[in-house]
């Protein structure tokens, strides 16, 4: 202390200073307050309400042991601070009343984005990250610190525990459901002029149903490994296909790889990427691939929206991901044999990306 007074930082930085790395250092805790929330489905209580509900309305929706109401009121002043709720000091009898924001309007309803959140903020996700720094310390190639921690991969994983699968394929289907939604209205002219398409890597295939929906004229297919699409839901207009992207891809004129590229390291993509170049037509016949992926720098430029791509970026090397700037996307398209590319930021911290053999 006496050597920043000595370097004339005042004291009013230094507690500034302190305020930030507390703030920061309990992060942390604001995630297990949504955790809590998702866990005691406290938006689902207040959305029976008619979206807006006292603490007593919301206990007789949950469960809940009455000696912890006190200490429920202490976590709704959390999930308020951190606008997942806000509040209004009396609603009505002396209590407060507590009501959906648009982020807690995201949990609640047949398509929400509780599953995804769920998965992200599951203790088998959650833990790996702990044990990073340790994970720094050894050379590459290296484990991913998931596999340090659990001893295999997350796939791997969840093939060997059911509860694990349905928890990964709920949160996959929640994501695509949600951001496929906005991506057909905002940027529906992607599509537009299709006759085929293949969902690489589309799991039970909730992207292609939302595009067969919103264009019926276009002949949609999923590709991915056997023991997913044998899980696929019938009933549907989409066909599933058992195979390996690494290997073939099946005949279609575009190619559609959603949260698929950021998985892998540039040789991988590039492997894919081939696949699909085989299976569509040229250019000028309509052929393409359309991605659905973080572009780093792209859209906002807010101090939000760069630090969501810093850290999604950091979260993906569980896996041993990358989330990928358009230098970086450009250099595989070119080494994968395409000739353009056209990024369309529409889908906030997410892009759509039209490649072009």
């Amino acid at each position: 202390m006496a050597k920043a007074k000595e370097e004339g930082i005042t004291d009013k930085a230094l507690l500034d200073a302190e305020h930030e790395l507390w703030r920061t250092s309990f992060s942390y805790i604001k995630s297990m307050a949504i955790k809590s929330a998702l866990d005691l489905r406290l938006a689902d209580a207040i959305h029976h309400h008619g979206g807006s509900a006292t603490l007593s309305q919301i206990v007789a929706r949950v469960t809940l042991h009455p000696s912890k109401i006190s200490c429920m009121r202490r976590l709704m002043r959390v999930l308020t601070l951190s606008s997942v709720f806000t509040i209004q000091p009396d609603g009505g009898g002396g209590e407060p009343l507590y009501a959906l924001t648009p982020l807690s309007r995201l949990l609640v309803g047949s398509q929400n984005s509780a599953s995804i959140m769920a998965f992200v903020l599951n203790p088998v996700l959650v833990t790996p990250f702990l044990g990073i720094g340790e994970w720094f310390q050894h050379a590459l190639p290296d484990p991913s610190f998931f596999e340090h921690t659990h001893g295999k991969a997350l796939w791997e994983m969840a093939g060997h525990d059911a509860a694990l699968d349905v928890l990964v394929n709920s949160a996959m289907v929640s994501d695509s459901r949600f951001i496929m939604d906005i991506a057909v209205r905002e940027a529906g002219d992607v599509f537009r002029g299709l006759s085929s398409l293949v969902d690489i890597g589309g799991g039970l295939g909730a992207a292609a149903q939302v595009i067969s929906e919103a264009f019926p004229h276009v002949e949609c297919s999923v590709l991915d490994l056997e023991h997913v699409v044998s899980n696929a839901p019938t009933g549907t207009n989409v066909k599933y296909v058992a195979g390996d992207m690494f290997q073939s891809v099946p005949p279609a004129n575009a190619a559609f790889l959603k949260s698929v590229l950021h998985d892998w390291d540039d040789e991988k993509c590039v492997q894919i990427l081939k696949s699909c170049r085989k299976a569509i037509p040229p250019r000028e016949a309509g052929g393409k691939v359309i991605i659905v992926d973080i572009v780093v720098g792209a859209g906002h430029s807010g101090k939000k929206h760069k630090e969501v791509h810093a850290l999604l970026d950091l979260y993906i090397m569980f896996i041993n991901g990358i989330e990928r700037d358009e230098q970086e996307w450009s250099k595989i398209f070119l080494e994968a044999g395409y000739s353009d590319y056209n990024i369309i930021p529409v889908l906030g911290f997410r892009s759509i990306i039209e490649v072009y053999p």
